[in-house]
């Protein structure tokens, strides 16, 4: 009997040994994929032994003007950038001009953390591996949302006034602020922008003609889509995020069409035809593992380790390597993917922010080529996505119930004059609390989309609901006090499914 079972299982697997999947299966999972989760748009490819079995778009690009998304159509890749800034050095490494584990300060003389030591031991590679002792997303209000005023430089001035959560090296915590320096250790070693030397140095060589290093230098943006977020349950379109502050960090625009040429030339391990663009040795050391994750060993995949490399993603399944990335602005999800034993690469690109769908979508094609059972991962992530939202809400209700029930009563336990200043952050700079119609508006200086309404919650906490409602980021805000004076503040999320790009956690005010 277990012969016969073990016989089953093994003609199971030999039935789609050198078969791909058929497009029937992502269609019928794209489609359930953009009704669950109300995205508008999805663009997909699949390559496999060196070709394209499937690039295709489904949906529109734009609730407004209904076009059909195909694999021309344009997306922000975002993050899924970062590889592209990991590639763009090692080509510098190739040439000699850089080394890996060069000090930052060496490219960047006025480059400075928190700490002395960190600061003179700070590596390229260091920039890369999200190891720096940083938290979670930090200092991401330099760089979110758009329509503010820093720049690269006051990023590599001010990160050093970031206080670490961990040791250097110790622990992984993802980052943006230091794959934009990596974009100017690029720019000051070649002498060329970031965005030439990505375009000149690869995109162009790649064959990657649609693909543009960000929204400014799209050609034909009639190709692109619009963002979309589901704000107060309808779906509405958001202004992109057009600063260029972000591109080495995830400011690329590109269609399924190139990013299935990308994915090939690192399944060719840095080869065009034939052409070798960067040596295998530094392909493979990109997706070599630097720093540890926390592994989630869950069925069906069980993986064993999970890791991070320069610019990649790194963990096994079913004892193959999957060297991956995501990428998420306002708006835009997407995903890049490919497995080295497999010659097998999938990309997944959407136009609303809900990341379950392209991981549904992903884990439906990747299952196939692995051999793993057939699972409903629509359905799973619906669950899943739906205790999480409810949680989140009812977390968020109970804070605005309570403001809501202040108002009615006139229980506010406070006096406006006492809070009405203004403060200052070392990196994030000033804001204006002040009174206006009756109303206590919070206003950043140099990021005026952080502007709203404050309101008292309980005890010494008020919480700020933000004028623009796509960010789903309003935050508590934690008054220090003396003699009934707000000397300062700090700050957090209040709900938990806010993006970690929103860090107001890291932030320190002083009344000025």
């Amino acid at each position: 009997m277990k012969t016969s079972l073990f016989s089953l299982v093994a003609l199971a697997s030999l039935a789609t040994y050198g078969q791909n999947i058929s497009a029937q299966t992502i269609d019928q999972v794209t489609e359930n994929a953009l009704k669950a989760f109300n995205v508008p748009g999805i663009a997909i490819a699949v390559i496999k032994d060196g070709t394209l079995v499937h690039a295709k778009g489904y949906g529109v690009q734009s609730i407004k003007t209904k076009e059909k998304v195909t694999s021309s159509t344009l997306f922000g890749i975002a993050s899924n950038s970062k590889a592209f800034t990991a590639t763009a050095l090692a080509i510098l490494v190739d040439e000699g001009k850089i080394k890996w584990d060069d000090r930052v300060q060496q490219h960047i003389p006025e480059f400075k953390m928190y700490n002395d030591y960190v600061t003179k031991e700070f590596t390229i590679r260091d920039l890369l591996t999200h190891r720096s002792g940083l938290g979670l997303g930090a200092g991401d209000l330099m760089v979110w949302p758009d329509g503010h005023n820093f720049t690269p430089t006051d990023i590599i001035q001010n990160i050093q006034y970031l206080k670490p959560v961990s040791g250097f090296r110790a622990k992984y915590d993802y980052d943006n602020l230091l794959y934009i320096i990596a974009g100017v250790v690029i720019e000051r070693v070649s002498g060329k922008s970031w965005a030439e030397f990505i375009t000149q140095r690869l995109l162009e060589p790649i064959g990657m003609t649609k693909t543009a290093a960000n929204w400014h230098l799209v050609k034909d943006k009639k190709q692109g889509i619009d963002p979309h977020v589901p704000i107060d349950g309808k779906l509405e379109i958001i202004n992109r995020y057009t600063n260029t502050i972000l591109d080495a960090a995830g400011g690329i625009y590109s269609n399924v069409d190139d990013v299935a040429k990308w994915l090939q030339f690192n399944l060719n391990q840095g080869a065009v035809q034939g052409k070798q663009l960067v040596s295998k040795k530094q392909m493979q050391e990109m997706i070599t593992p630097q720093v540890l994750e926390p592994n989630r060993t869950t069925p069906p995949y069980n993986s064993l380790f999970r890791a991070y490399g320069l610019g990649w993603q790194l963990q096994d399944f079913n004892g193959k390597l999957e060297v991956s990335h995501t990428g998420g602005l306002e708006g835009i999800v997407t995903q890049t993917m490919f497995y080295p034993q497999l010659n097998l690469g999938i990309t997944v690109l959407t136009n609303q922010q809900a990341g379950v769908a392209f991981r549904a979508v992903s884990n439906t094609i990747k299952d196939f080529y692995l051999g793993n059972p057939e699972t409903n991962w629509v359905k799973t992530y619906e669950e899943m996505m739906a205790k999480n939202v409810a949680h989140a809400d009812g977390v968020t209700a109970e804070v605005w119930k309570t403001v809501e029930t202040n108002l009615k009563t006139k229980s506010i336990a406070f006096d406006a004059k006492m809070i009405v200043g203004n403060y200052k952050d070392d990196w994030f700079g000033d804001v204006a609390i002040y009174e206006k119609k009756g109303k206590l508006i919070f206003e950043s200086k140099r990021s005026p989309q952080l502007t709203g309404e404050l309101f008292f919650y309980k005890d010494n906490t008020f919480a700020v609901k933000w004028n623009n409602r796509y960010f789903h980021a309003d935050a508590f805000v934690y008054a220090n006090s003396d003699h009934g004076k707000m000397t300062g503040f700090t700050m957090a999320a209040i709900s938990p499914l806010t993006d970690f790009s929103y860090d107001f956690h890291d932030l320190d005010f002083v009344r000025q």
